[in-house]
């Protein structure tokens, strides 16, 4: 990947993150939502956002998408006053699965009991 796309990227990244954090105002998003990673076309007309959110409830993960999907105008409408691009991309909001995988993995070792090294050379 070029420097190009990189810095394109991970502006678009501290942008749109920008955008949902403080200028959305809407109380159904949850707090702790940011975008992980965004991924731009090199024709600069298609936008991957993938978002990621600390809960393994997936009804709360599509409500929350829906909720992006339909800002998606307002998200764009606030990207162009803030970078200049030869097109404001279409963007598409994905779940970052990587994160939901690492979040499963946590609540699975939170339910694993160790037990001491003591306990068990006495019996």
């Amino acid at each position: 990947m070029s420097k190009r796309f990189e810095r394109a990227n991970s502006e678009l990244q501290r942008c749109i993150s920008d955008i949902i954090q403080n200028k959305m105002n809407d109380p159904r998003i949850n707090p702790l939502l940011y975008v992980s990673e965004v991924n731009v076309t090199p024709d600069f007309r298609f936008c991957k956002v993938k978002v990621a959110l600390d809960t393994s409830d997936n009804d709360e993960l599509d409500k929350t998408l829906k909720i992006l999907e339909k800002s998606e105008g307002f998200i764009k409408k606030e990207l162009a006053t803030m970078v200049n691009m030869p097109h404001m991309p279409k963007l598409q909001f994905v779940i970052d699965k990587g994160t939901q995988a690492t979040v499963r993995i946590n609540e699975l070792l939170k339910t694993i009991k160790f037990s001491d090294k003591e306990d068990e050379t006495n019996e």
